[in-house]
């Protein structure tokens, strides 16, 4: 991707604010998503970003000037795009966010009916290069309209996890100064859980750094507040909440893997005949929870594109990924930051064990060295070396390398936007050989 334009990646589009992305390509944006997908409604938010208001501006004059009306959205969350193209039933979604990139820059999702995702292989490269090339045929006269969905989208919310499932849990709730407080202030009052507020307010000049609670630093706050002992758990989000990050009573931070692992069990434990879907870099905790509890289990390869799909195409309950995206059959198959929330509240609340305990024999069976990223100079150099090193194991390439052995496993990947490469490694309950085989892959890697 970004043949044309460089803010234009595999999923979406993202770039620094105005060198890569300005209201001028917010412009044609909106025209070229008008020609490659024929919409005529099309609905648009943005994030806590001080840039959004105005690419909104111009994404929406695009889509006016193609004759596409466009309803107004105003300040929301990813999954709040979603819910509304679907929900209301219009031809296509735009949320204008860049997730847990630093301040300057911005970006957009995008989705056409029924939330299904726009990506490199199902429309995007055309907008890329329409938006480029300004070889865009449609024009007309359209309107905007405002909607105010956050009434609509609480109560979707409680359709999925009811109030009469939840006890007055003592709960922390940190948006980062992300835009997840204001769907937290529309959802409150229909709870009984005890919310505590921290970092609460939007704030697009990231007050406290950018919101991505993955990063040591990002939730050091939360950890330490959680050392009080007063609640049950922690809940993060970053900017757009499109993911969001557990920490149990204690403040320790719960790796996205094992949420994947909750959120199966809790689902299949209602209905063991349900499909789960996993990605490939952390499996075990995963299969082996989904094959106790009598599920089906089906890999697919990481990023929202490709398990939207596979969640359609195999109709799946749940879709998990260890990065802490989390999609829902219930959420037209797209990534919430809010179910998750509900959901491990009602198993808390039903189980009558804390979040610690419950993740607690997971970690033991399971543990995981979590994603650690280094800078390479040649992806493709670096998987050559590694898989050279390890002979004799099970290989499989699906998304990156995975190599296999009996009593460990890891996955090695290249990012798609950077000179990236993540490593994950896990093994059956031995926590210092997975210690040791991630300072040895690491020192062979960063070679």
């Amino acid at each position: 991707m970004g043949q044309y334009l460089p803010c234009f990646k595999a999923y979406d589009v993202r770039g620094k604010v105005p060198s890569e992305l300005n209201p001028e390509i917010a412009y044609a944006i909106g025209r070229a998503y008008a020609d490659a997908t024929n919409a005529k409604t099309v609905c648009i938010g943005y994030d806590i970003r001080l840039s959004g208001p105005e690419l909104y501006k111009a994404l929406a004059q695009g889509l006016n000037d193609a004759g596409v009306d466009v309803v107004h959205l105003g300040m929301i969350g990813t999954e709040m795009v979603y819910f509304a193209t679907a929900f209301y039933g219009y031809d296509g979604g735009i949320m204008i966010t860049a997730s847990h990139n630093p301040p300057e820059y911005n970006g957009m999702k995008m989705v056409r009916s029924e939330s299904r995702p726009i990506s490199g292989d199902t429309g995007l490269l055309d907008i890329e290069r329409m938006a480029a090339e300004k070889s865009w045929s449609r024009s007309g006269n359209g309107s905007i309209s405002d909607k105010d969905c956050y009434a609509d989208f609480v109560q979707h919310l409680l359709g999925i996890v009811s109030p009469s499932e939840l006890k007055p849990l003592n709960v922390l709730a940190d948006p980062g100064n992300g835009a997840a407080g204001l769907a937290m202030d529309a959802l409150m009052p229909h709870l009984p859980l005890q919310v505590e507020k921290m970092r609460w307010e939007p704030d697009g000049n990231f007050p406290h750094g950018v919101p991505n609670p993955i990063l040591e630093e990002a939730r050091a706050m939360t950890e330490a507040a959680l050392k009080s002992g007063k609640f049950d758990f922690a809940v993060a989000w970053d900017g757009d909440y499109d993911r969001c990050f557990f920490l149990d009573e204690g403040g320790r931070f719960i790796e996205g893997y094992y949420i994947v692992g909750l959120l199966a069990q809790a689902l299949l434990s209602v209905d063991s005949s349900q499909t789960i879907i996993y990605d490939p870099r952390l499996t075990w905790n995963t299969l082996d929870i989904v094959g106790r509890l009598g599920g089906r289990a089906v890999v697919c390869k990481s990023g929202h594109a490709f398990i939207k799909e596979k969640m359609r195409a195999e109709d799946a309950t749940y879709g998990g990924e260890m990065s802490a995206h989390h999609y829902f059959k219930a959420h037209w198959y797209c990534d919430s930051g809010m179910i998750p929330l509900l959901m491990i509240a009602r198993l808390v609340s039903q189980s009558g064990k804390s979040l610690g305990t419950l993740v607690d024999e997971m970690m033991r069976n399971y543990p995981c060295s979590g994603e650690v990223n280094s800078t390479v100079e040649d992806v493709k150099t670096v998987l050559a070396r590694v898989e050279a090193a390890y002979p004799g194991g099970a290989v499989d390439r699906l998304d990156g390398l995975s190599i296999e052995f009996p009593d460990w496993r890891f996955n090695l990947r290249g990012s798609n936007t950077e000179p990236v490469i993540r490593l994950n490694v896990e093994t059956r309950g031995d926590q210092a050989l997975m210690e040791q085989r991630t300072a040895e892959l690491l020192a062979l890697i960063r070679a």
